[in-house]
């Protein structure tokens, strides 16, 4: 089921989120049904907060474009991105790492802006599954990022918290009607 995504504004999207300290149907559906939104609404990435549950669990789908990344390992061993995509994960824990580079993000929660955000290049990640496994995931490029902006969900922090001050200026009557409505 497509569920409505929740907007700037929203004191959810600031919450830092609940672990999630178990799972059942009703989580397996929610991942779902996040799923078919974040697809339904082309996106790469949805996090929890985003569709107003204020948990640490998020979806990722960046198999459209299986060259965003100059590698990808999980539990050390060298994957495709279809081989894990879609990526559901609760209660990540992300050590970042690389240079940082400055590249155009934007959100299914801040409908219609865009900016560039400095992140760090790669990651490697612990990302507990539904099912009860862990893995350890190391990559770089989109997925990277995506897995970044979903995790900042998860925390209270929008894409919006991380560009330049300048571009905050800029932007900033665009967000204060976008949280009004």
């Amino acid at each position: 089921m497509v569920l409505e995504i929740t907007q700037y504004g929203n004191p959810v999207l600031r919450k830092k989120c609940r672990v999630v300290e178990g799972v059942d149907d009703a989580l397996l559906q929610l991942a779902d049904d996040m799923i078919e939104t974040m697809v339904d609404a082309n996106g790469v990435g949805l996090a929890a907060p985003q569709i107003g549950q204020d948990i640490r669990m998020a979806v990722v789908d960046v198999a459209h474009d299986p060259d965003c990344v100059s590698f990808l390992r999980v539990n050390g061993v060298d994957t495709k991105i279809d081989d894990i995509m879609p990526l559901v994960f609760i209660n990540p824990v992300l050590e970042l790492n690389g240079p940082r580079e400055s590249e155009s993000e934007g959100c299914l929660s801040i409908y219609d802006i865009r900016a560039n955000v400095r992140r760090p290049s790669a990651i490697h990640a612990r990302l507990p599954q539904l099912d009860g496994s862990v893995i350890e995931l190391e990559t770089d490029g989109l997925l990277a990022r995506a897995i970044q902006h979903e995790v900042d969900h998860l925390n209270g922090v929008l894409f919006v918290d991380r560009i330049s001050p300048a571009a905050k200026v800029s932007m900033k009557r665009k967000l204060r009607r976008l949280a009004a409505q």
